[in-house]
């Protein structure tokens, strides 16, 4: 008779599950400052991405209102493909492609370096992109301000150009809030596309974290999409705040 063989007693299965998430949360606890450093990165390149769209995207919807003949053409061609481009092509181009020479070395930001070059470049293209789409913003503000406005500015003495300054140009900035506090939310999350070109902000850290330790993945995801979560709504607390300070006179709240 053949004698039998008995395998140890496995514990049960809670007995698994709980040391190995407390263990995987621990991981990322430990990693924090990594993941914030990540996060610092990611702030630093959407507010300096924005402000380029901003730069850009204001004078491109003025001009797609009042200009004409080629300016105007131009300026509504590099739209149409700067918005139907995917954001990784652009990427490609400002890294890869464009000849303009871009700034080398490495900064250190809470302990986590990236290049210069990357950061830049993808400032770059995230901020094209963003006028291109501002501009549009930009322009329905314009447009929404009525005609009398204009003709009020002139018929005091202010040139063209003076009246879309100092009286077109404020109103449409208040009523633009709305629509960039959408933009906004939209380029904070496709700072994450930078990973394509090594740029190490919140998405590469927490990639790399993962890496490290492969059972917390989820725990590592979970706690970048609730840093990405609370950015955005703290943004759009902020912008909505903002937007009911500045409502023009008369029009209520939005």
């Amino acid at each position: 008779m053949e004698s039998l063989v008995l395998s140890p007693a496995l514990p049960a299965v809670g007995e698994l599950l709980v040391p190995l998430q407390q263990s995987d949360w621990e991981f990322v606890w430990r990693n924090r400052e990594f993941l914030l450093a990540g996060t610092a990165i990611t702030v630093l390149l959407t507010l300096s991405s924005v402000a380029v769209g901003v730069l850009a995207g204001l004078p491109a919807g003025i001009v797609e209102v009042y200009g004409k003949g080629r300016l105007a053409d131009l300026v509504r061609n590099v739209g149409v493909l700067l918005r139907g481009t995917p954001i990784v092509v652009i990427f490609a181009f400002t890294f890869f492609v464009l000849p303009i020479p871009l700034p080398g070395g490495r900064v250190s930001v809470l302990g986590t370096e990236f290049g210069l070059d990357a950061f830049f470049a993808a400032t770059l293209g995230l901020g094209l992109r963003s006028a291109a789409y501002q501009a549009q913003i930009f322009r329905g503000a314009i447009q929404s301000v009525g005609e009398g406005q204009m003709e009020a500015a002139r018929s005091v003495g202010l040139s063209k150009l003076g009246a879309i300054r100092h009286v077109v140009v404020p109103q449409a900035l208040r009523r633009s809030i709305p629509g960039f506090q959408n933009e906004y939310t939209i380029v904070l999350k496709d700072t994450s596309v930078a990973f394509f070109i090594g740029l190490a902000e919140l998405l590469t850290t927490g990639f790399n974290l993962f890496v490290q330790e492969s059972t917390a993945v989820f725990e590592v995801i979970l706690a970048v999409s609730a840093v990405y979560f609370v950015l955005t709504f703290v943004t759009n607390r902020g912008l909505d705040a903002l937007g009911e300070r500045f409502t023009i006179p008369g029009e209520g709240s939005r």
